[in-house]
């Protein structure tokens, strides 16, 4: 009876499809009436919301391959989903797709602690890995502030970072191997042995960052690391920006490769302090910076005394190392709220996510200065500073007619100053739907033709996750040619 009921509710032609996915991962696991479906109308970018189709959720590969191949062969829009914890709009169901959620392919497959290594299904959770192999010394080190409902699949899409990507590097770093399924269907293993420097292209590498736009992933291998001998945390205090910014620089040019270098302005401190971690930073300071450093044991003392010194000859107004891991653990969790405690200041607010050159750091910053006057918003700064990665947060009130607008136009003034400063458009976050036009900033029309071409390869019917990363192909080159 309830399904009849369902029926009505939906046409004949889409009631065929629907009928289609119960047969292949049953009616349980099929969504389709637009109530059951709000919640899949974007993902954390939510300023542009759409329908999709209906979403499924396959348990396993098979399953996934099956819809695929549905969707290919019925030419029905697709896309794959993780948590929907992504700030750029990769997931949102801009053409009336079928989301294909994975969040129930959440297993944990294997550990080989003998070579460093798990095998995990996309929808398991960025830190129940960690949590899963703490006991054995053991620990994954991608770890974006999402990571405790983040998925790894979604990391994979996003090339996602962190905060400890400064010394480890970003998810790409840390793949060994792909399951993928291709978009007629067909299912390929890229790496899969997790031999380091395969011949032939770098497929792992092109897979990892594309977005969704090349093939829907359903196992990965990932590099797990020995968990250091030691770790030491550094806050520090700065009474003007600029201060800190150059002792940013300092640091790096000291020859310390910190695991971590984080950096706080007045307004973010402020968000943190009203959000559901406050840990007591005070109020009238310019900024903080949040540094550790890990590894064998001898030699971390050394490594914090210089760091001190370097925050001293940028006039630290305080400075102090962590007491213990509770204290450590609290600054982190501390940090790690920064986007959503921007919430607790503001009703409404647009992450960007933008890289520099950290010497140019100083000049960027008071560039977004200039914006926030500009724009009239405030604008608040959240950055992994060492490695440049910048994330301004404007703050804004939707309720206001044409702020949200204003808000869109100032995060691309932000991402036009990081690509003018020799930058780029994202560091982590990807460029989805949010930043498709910016990716001009940085492409010629040539380079986003040859890239779209790429995807043609993989994606020939474009079907899979279209109309994201790239602006529309050939279009300026159509242009040009027309004028030429």
């Amino acid at each position: 009876m309830q399904l009849m009921r369902r029926k009505k509710k939906v046409s004949a032609n889409q009631d065929h499809h629907i009928e289609a996915f119960f047969k292949i991962v049953g009616e349980k696991e099929v969504l389709f009436e637009d109530v059951d479906m709000l919640s899949y109308n974007c993902d954390g970018f939510t300023i542009h919301q759409h329908s999709p189709k209906a979403v499924v959720f396959p348990k396993n590969t098979r399953e996934v391959a099956a819809l695929v191949k549905y969707c290919a062969q019925n030419d029905l829009p697709f896309l794959a989903r993780g948590a929907g914890t992504g700030l750029s709009g990769g997931a949102t169901p801009l053409n009336n797709e079928v989301i294909i959620s994975l969040v129930k392919m959440k297993g944990l497959l294997s550990v080989d602690y003998e070579n460093r290594k798990a095998v995990v299904q996309p929808g398991y959770v960025n830190l129940h890995l960690t949590n899963s192999i703490s006991s054995k010394g053991y620990y994954y080190a991608p770890d974006p502030s999402s990571q405790y409902v983040c998925t790894i699949g979604g990391n994979v899409a996003e090339n996602a970072g962190g905060a400890h990507c400064l010394k480890y590097g970003v998810t790409t770093n840390h793949i060994l191997g792909l399951e993928v399924v291709m978009p007629n269907g067909d299912i390929i293993s890229i790496g899969e042995d997790g031999v380091p420097d395969s011949p032939g292209y770098d497929l792992l590498g092109l897979l990892t960052g594309s977005e969704g736009t090349l093939g829907v992933v359903t196992e990965i291998t990932v590099r797990i690391l020995k968990n250091p001998e030691m770790k030491q945390t550094v806050l520090a205090y700065f009474d003007q920006v600029e201060d800190g910014s150059r002792a940013v620089s300092d640091i790096i040019s000291a020859g310390i490769v910190p695991a971590a270098l984080e950096m706080m302005d007045q307004t973010a401190i402020e968000g943190v302090e009203e959000g559901s971690f406050p840990v007591g930073h005070p109020r009238d300071i310019a900024a903080l910076l949040l540094i550790e450093v890990d590894g064998i044991a001898a030699g971390i003392d050394e490594q914090i005394e210089e760091i001190l010194a370097v925050c001293r000859n940028n006039h630290v107004k305080e400075v102090k190392v962590a007491e213990d891991d509770a204290e450590r653990g609290r600054w982190w969790a501390n940090r790690k709220t920064g986007f959503g405690a921007m919430g607790a200041i503001s009703p409404d607010y647009l992450v960007q996510d933008g890289v520099i050159p950290r010497s140019r750091l100083p000049e960027v910053l008071e560039q977004i200065n200039e914006i926030s006057r500009k724009y009239e918003l405030r604008i608040a700064n959240i950055f992994h500073a060492g490695d440049g990665n910048l994330h301004p947060l404007i703050l804004f009130d939707s309720r206001n007619p044409g702020e949200t607008q204003k808000a869109v136009d100032a995060g691309s003034a932000c991402l036009k100053a990081c690509s003018d400063a020799g930058g780029s458009i994202t560091g982590e976050h990807g460029v989805g739907i949010e930043k498709i036009e910016e990716m001009r900033f940085i492409f010629s029309d040539e380079e986003i033709e040859a890239q779209t071409r790429i995807r043609e390869v993989f994606n020939p019917g474009n079907l899979l996750n279209q109309g994201k990363l790239f602006p529309m192909p050939g279009r300026c080159l159509e242009v040009k040619k027309a004028v030429q």
